[in-house]
């Protein structure tokens, strides 16, 4: 019965002091396959959208503890925005989520409760974080290089306007997939359940940044190459006290 441990049983409190996500369109064949049943992909344009969320987290902890007790790391997360599936085919009422294929961080700790508690798939790897006024560079390293990435976010630079091959034409489009979304899904196979753990933040206001990805070994790896990923938006939002509830099991 170990699975039931990996309901995330805990609500969980953090601060964000600085989040990045990169958000990659591509062919729905490429996605499709990764989802459980009970899950459905959600398209725009008819393309699929996979998104790299960067957070340097400061104080997690489970929700009944103060911030003192909690710990400082980076997190990492690659998610496919989805739809939890209310019919056959699910529909414009279903609610919307990210199902988390691969997680990293620069904490064994982390990974290890994580690994007991969640599905998130988490992983070690090395980080540097290079910071000025204007611009932050990340450098994450992993094992086997399966998920290298090393991106530059301007956020001095004020205005930024959609990459050049973003299949959305406005702001208000690109924000439907900035993430998070409310809800972040797991599958359960032991019980061919979805988790849905759901996530509440304040002051969440995350604004377009033009970004430099200068290495990203994940999107370079099958089926995500053939895929034709292409950079479709970018969001940066700092300082954000955020948390999740408990995970709840849909059959």
């Amino acid at each position: 019965m170990l699975y039931l441990l990996k309901r995330h049983p805990v609500a969980v409190r953090a601060f964000f002091r600085h989040s990045l996500v990169l958000t990659y369109a591509l062919r729905p064949e490429a996605l499709e396959p990764l989802l459980p049943e009970g899950l459905a992909l959600d398209t725009w344009q008819g393309r699929g959208f996979l998104a790299i969320a960067l957070v340097q987290t400061e104080g997690l902890r489970p929700g009944f503890l103060p911030a003192s007790m909690g710990r400082d790391f980076f997190l990492s997360g690659y998610r496919i925005f989805t739809r939890l599936k209310n019919g056959p085919a699910g529909g414009a009422g279903a609610k919307r989520g990210l199902r988390i294929l691969r997680s990293d961080t620069d904490s064994r700790l982390m990974a290890w409760a994580g690994n007991r508690l969640t599905h998130y798939n988490y992983r070690v790897c090395r980080v540097a974080l290079e910071e000025s006024p204007d611009a932050i560079t990340w450098r994450i390293k992993t094992l086997n290089a399966e998920a290298d990435l090393e991106v530059t976010a301007r956020i001095g630079v004020l205005q930024a306007s959609l990459p050049a091959d973003s299949p959305f034409t406005t702001e208000a489009e690109a924000r439907r997939f900035a993430g998070p979304l409310p809800y972040t899904f797991d599958y359960e196979a032991e019980t061919q359940s979805i988790i849905a753990i759901q996530a509440r933040r304040q002051r969440w206001d995350p604004q377009p940044v033009e970004v430099e990805v200068w290495r990203n070994s994940f999107l370079e790896r099958e089926p995500f190459a053939s895929g034709e990923p292409v950079l479709a938006n970018a969001f940066y939002v700092r300082d954000v006290p955020y948390s999740w509830e408990r995970g709840r099991r849909v059959a």
